[in-house]
């Protein structure tokens, strides 16, 4: 049905940046497995740095994803055409990770997060160098982009998608949907969620997963962010409720009208910092294969980067010690403070690397 075919999940694959049917492969083992991978927002090259570490640390693959807000910053806030740095931040970036990503001996996917309509000239020009990648190198520049249409009409959101996925298809990259809402903002993206565990929005119906499936599959490979009333950030105990068994509701409903096994899809979970751990397990087990983790990795560069500053307060005001006379440059080195904040990333994916089951499981080989 897709215009990518896997190689076969016992298949090793070369590390570095995996698409096509590496990619196929990648998802495939996945699904099979019973694992998933956690897809981290980079802002820079100490986060990417940092996942890179953590994902040969763990001997585990990794996705590497950019906002529009993340890319822009990448590119440098001091540009001063924000749309141009969207684009340039995001290619500076693959580029980078193209780079460096095979020294670490792992597989990595390299992915754009929410895109919705406004952002959607972006995503265009993406494939343009893409394109131009491909010619150069023989594979596209990112695996994967995401469409975020989930506001508009659903017969509006598949339309639009499937003009994005026609021209993704011959490169050999996949794209992300969202059906149904996620609550919360990431980047300017998002949705309020109201004061109620029983938020209807925040919950996708099987019937539409249905309607995306049978138009967008035949173009090429799609990815579904099935809502299951996931929410950006981190929100309050019993704001929302997951419902995991959302995702294997629609698994079902595929596979009884179209076929592809007990879980045809590979399922997307967004807003995952701060979930429950047990409602992580559940969701990978129905066909989920990238878990976003956004907010979490923030917090755990920032913390340690506070503390290196508190403990070291003097070398931050003074560059000689006011009490000793002793130049403070070897602590107000920004490798110093910095290499904190990715020792932080690290110890935090640690433990998504164990909650999500990836640990060890490396395809690169």
């Amino acid at each position: 049905m897709n215009h990518i075919s896997p190689t076969g999940t016992a298949a090793k694959l070369k590390p570095g940046v995996v698409t096509g049917a590496d990619y196929l492969t990648l998802l495939q083992a996945c699904r099979d497995g019973g694992y998933a991978l956690p897809a981290v927002n980079v802002v820079g090259t100490n986060s990417i740095n940092a996942v890179l570490e953590a994902a040969a640390k763990n001997k585990s693959d990794v996705i590497i994803q950019l906002s529009n807000g993340g890319a822009r910053f990448f590119a440098g806030e001091g540009c001063p055409d924000a749309a141009a740095a969207r684009v340039l931040g995001a290619v500076s970036a693959a580029q980078h990770v193209h780079t460096v990503a095979k020294a670490y001996g792992v597989c990595v996917v390299l992915h754009t997060d929410h895109a919705d309509r406004s952002l959607l000239p972006w995503v265009d020009a993406l494939i343009d160098h893409g394109e131009e990648h491909m010619k150069r190198t023989g594979q596209p520049l990112f695996s994967s982009h995401m469409i975020d249409l989930s506001a508009e009409p659903l017969d509006i959101n598949i339309e639009e998608c499937a003009k994005v996925l026609k021209r993704m298809a011959p490169l050999g990259m996949s794209l992300e949907i969202e059906l149904g809402v996620t609550g919360g903002e990431e980047d300017g993206i998002g949705h309020d969620i109201e004061e109620s565990a029983d938020n209807a929005h925040l919950y996708t119906q099987p019937e539409d997963v249905l309607k995306a499936w049978e138009i967008l599959s035949p173009i090429g490979h799609v990815t579904v962010a099935a809502s299951f009333g996931n929410v950006h950030g981190v929100y309050a105990p019993g704001n929302v409720k997951l419902r995991p068994e959302i995702l294997k509701g629609s698994q079902e409903a595929v596979s009884a009208k179209f076929g592809g096994g007990e879980k045809p899809m590979s399922l997307v979970f967004h807003g995952g910092s701060g979930s429950e751990k047990d409602k992580i397990t559940e969701a990978v087990s129905y066909g989920v294969f990238k878990m976003n983790i956004d907010t979490d990795t923030q917090f755990a560069f920032s913390e340690p980067v506070g503390a290196y500053v508190e403990a070291n307060a003097v070398a931050f005001k003074h560059q000689i010690d006011p009490a000793t006379g002793k130049p403070q440059k070897k602590l107000y080195d920004p490798r110093k403070w910095l290499r904190a904040g990715e020792k932080g990333i690290v110890k935090r994916l640690d433990e998504a690397f164990a909650d999500l089951g990836s640990a060890g499981r490396t395809l690169a080989g």
